[in-house]
């Protein structure tokens, strides 16, 4: 197939590449000169693993290309993407404006039958709202399909190559006939070399999951807030745990032994951060209410974020007893995950931002985030940026964890105290094992284990 995506950005750029790696021919579309000139030279602005040799490969075979004339796209395209930004008005609802202005461009460029996929993370009703843009601006047939992404940063090429489900809202059978034409590869388990994907057991392509548009417009804001959900859950039991003396590893292990509940997201942390729980869940709350209907669950579960964000600044406060001024604590990790390079939201961006507000000193590490966390922070006194993890720590008086990278796993707790002006460590993931980490002289704090 012939496809335009409109959007460059992580589920633009990701999603295109990886079109074209099982097989269709993509066009890459964005307004940013720059962007597209990077491109086109090999340079990617986002971290993804693999995503680099992807993009490069496909290029190299001529079945992906980048350009900022929409237009053209689109006129050569049968299938059209749309993978622009949605971001968080001031109340918590969803931006469509960039959604809708691709629409409309999306129209005065078809020339024939397009199938327009909307796959920006939107309320319900904008598909319906995508469809009367473009009729606004054509005569030409065309169908709207609703196909929201499940990508997960750091594992997103996987996630797209070795789908859970692929949801697709689709209201008519000519643009569902292209929609299973266009995930065929995956649906029926081929590369195009012939290699397995994935093996499947039940059904008939149970991979691909059809249904109404508004039901897959909703189903990305379902599943971000139930991950969302999990998340605060567990930390308010690590909060209990802390109370009574409880270890929360050992709770969380009885708890996914489960097999109703399973034991994936059920790691206490800092809290979630990124472009998505934090943007679907306000929206899916602010959705709701503009119909009349007041969640209750979603807000406590911000609450709970919110508070869990503070936890490790509480807890360097209380151990030096509320004298930071003038202290060092360097931090390790910086992105909201590991191997990613995103701060949106992150929990070190709330962390570094309370410590300079009294007076301490940070020196800070992250193995690919140090750039977008120095655009976020701005030009500030009292913030050092190091090359490498150990060098952060020298002169320290604390460590903080707050990414669980791989680099971070096993370190030398020799060379930490040898760096270190006092050993102390605040461990925002739970990373290490407590009581080991005492053994070897290290004054050790974590998140609902004694």
């Amino acid at each position: 197939m012939n496809i335009a995506m409109i959007g460059t950005g992580y589920v633009g750029l990701v999603t295109g590449a990886c079109l074209a790696d099982i097989g269709h021919h993509v066009i890459c579309v964005d307004t940013n000169v720059n962007k597209i000139r990077n491109l086109r030279n090999g340079h990617i602005n986002i971290y993804e693993p693999g995503l680099e040799p992807l993009v490069k490969r496909n290029k190299q075979a001529g079945r992906l290309t980048f350009t900022t004339d929409l237009t053209a796209a689109v006129q050569q395209a049968t299938v059209v993407f749309i993978a622009v930004g949605t971001p968080k008005h001031e109340d918590g609802s969803a931006d469509i404006c960039y959604v809708m202005d691709a629409a409309r461009s999306i129209g005065a460029a078809i020339t024939d039958y397009t199938v327009i996929i909307n796959k920006s993370t939107v309320p319900v009703g904008t598909v319906a709202r995508i469809r009367s843009a473009v009729s606004d601006n054509t005569t030409k047939p065309f169908s709207v399909v609703s196909n929201p992404e499940f990508l997960k940063q750091g594992d997103a090429i996987k996630d797209f190559m070795q789908p859970d489900r692929i949801v697709v809202g689709v209201d008519d059978d000519r643009a569902a006939d292209y929609m299973r034409e266009l995930y065929a590869p995956i649906t029926t388990a081929q590369w195009p070399s012939g290699q397995p994907l994935r093996q499947k057991s039940w059904g008939t392509n149970p991979l691909l999951l059809e249904m109404d548009c508004a039901s897959a417009e909703l189903c990305k804001y379902a599943a971000n807030a139930m991950l969302a959900t999990r998340i605060s859950f567990m930390n308010e039991i690590a909060r209990v745990c802390d109370c009574v003396g409880a270890d929360v590893d050992q709770v969380r292990r009885a708890m996914g032994a489960d097999r109703r509940i399973g034991p994936e997201f059920l790691r206490p942390g800092l809290g979630y951060g990124g472009s998505c729980f934090p943007k679907d869940v306000a929206a899916l709350v602010s959705s709701a209410a503009a119909r009349n209907y007041n969640l209750r669950i979603l807000p406590a579960v911000e609450r709970v974020n919110n508070s869990q964000k503070k936890f490790l600044f509480r807890q360097i406060f209380n151990h030096f007893k509320g004298t930071l001024h003038g202290r060092t604590i360097a931090i390790w990790g910086l992105a909201f995950k590991p191997n990613t390079d995103d701060v949106r939201e992150a929990p070190s961006i709330a962390l570094i931002e309370r410590l300079l507000t009294i007076g301490a000193c940070v020196r800070v590490y992250d193995p690919q985030a140090a750039g977008n966390a120095e655009v976020v922070l701005g030009p500030r006194d009292g913030v050092t940026y190091a090359a490498t993890a150990f060098s952060a720590l020298s002169g320290a008086d604390a460590l903080a964890l707050v990414t669980e990278w791989d680099e971070f796993r096993d370190p030398d707790v020799t060379r930490m105290q040898d760096a270190m002006k006092t050993p102390v460590i605040f461990d925002g993931r739970n990373l290490y094992d407590p009581q080991s980490m005492r053994d070897q002289g290290m004054v050790y704090y974590s998140i609902g284990r004694q």
